[in-house]
C-alpha cells in the first residue's frame, strides 16, 4: 500500500469483527481505495467503511479502534480526497455511546453480561480518535476551508462530548 497505510498489512483483520459482527476482512481494500482512488470512488469507500466501523453513525465494532489510526493517517495526508467525510466519520465514532447506554439500561437485568466487551470498544475508539488531536489542530488552522471547518467541528465534538454513562 506504499508509504501511506503501510501498517495495514500487519493487522489480522479477519480476526476482528466490524459493527455488524462480520469479519472485518474488507477494511484494508476500503482504506486503500480512499487513499489512492479518485474522489467518487473514495466517497463510496468511505460510505462502505462507515457501515463497518460506525454503523448507523452510532454503533462501533471491535475493529473500530484499530481502524481509527488509519483514518487519521488519511486525514493528515496531503493528497487524500474527501477529508471532510473522513472527519465526519471520526466525529461519529467519537460521539458513540450506544453500547454504554445499552449496558447501563440493562445493568439490573440478567442480559447485562451480554454487554461485556462493547463499552470497551467505544472507549478504545474514542481514545484512538483523541490521539489524532494534533493532526486535527493543524488542519483546523489550514487556509483550505474544506479542511479547516470539518477539523474545527471534530475538535468541538471532542471538547463537548459528554463522558460515557456510568456502568
Amino acid at each position: 500500500m506504499g508509504s501511506l497505510l503501510k501498517g495495514v498489512s500487519r493487522i489480522r483483520w479477519g480476526e476482528l469483527r466490524d459493527a455488524a459482527e462480520a469479519p472485518a476482512v474488507g477494511i484494508p481494500s476500503l482504506l486503500s481505495r480512499i487513499a489512492h482512488a479518485d474522489e467518487v470512488t473514495a466517497r463510496l469507500a468511505i460510505d462502505e467503511l462507515s457501515d463497518s466501523v460506525c454503523a448507523l453513525g452510532c454503533v462501533v465494532g471491535e475493529v473500530t479502534a484499530t481502524t481509527v489510526p488509519f483514518l487519521l493517517e488519511l486525514v493528515g495526508a496531503p493528497h487524500v480526497p474527501c477529508k471532510a467525510e473522513l472527519m465526519d466519520l471520526l466525529a461519529s465514532i467519537y460521539r458513540t455511546e450506544q453500547w454504554h447506554s445499552a449496558a447501563a439500561a440493562a445493568r439490573d437485568q440478567k442480559n447485562y453480561t451480554s454487554y461485556q466487551e462493547q463499552p470497551g470498544w467505544e472507549e478504545a475508539a474514542r481514545a484512538a480518535v483523541y490521539t489524532g488531536r494534533p493532526v486535527l489542530e493543524e488542519l483546523a488552522s489550514s487556509v483550505r476551508p474544506e479542511e479547516a471547518a470539518p477539523a474545527r467541528n471534530l475538535l468541538r465534538v471532542m471538547d463537548e462530548a459528554p463522558p460515557f454513562p456510568e456502568l
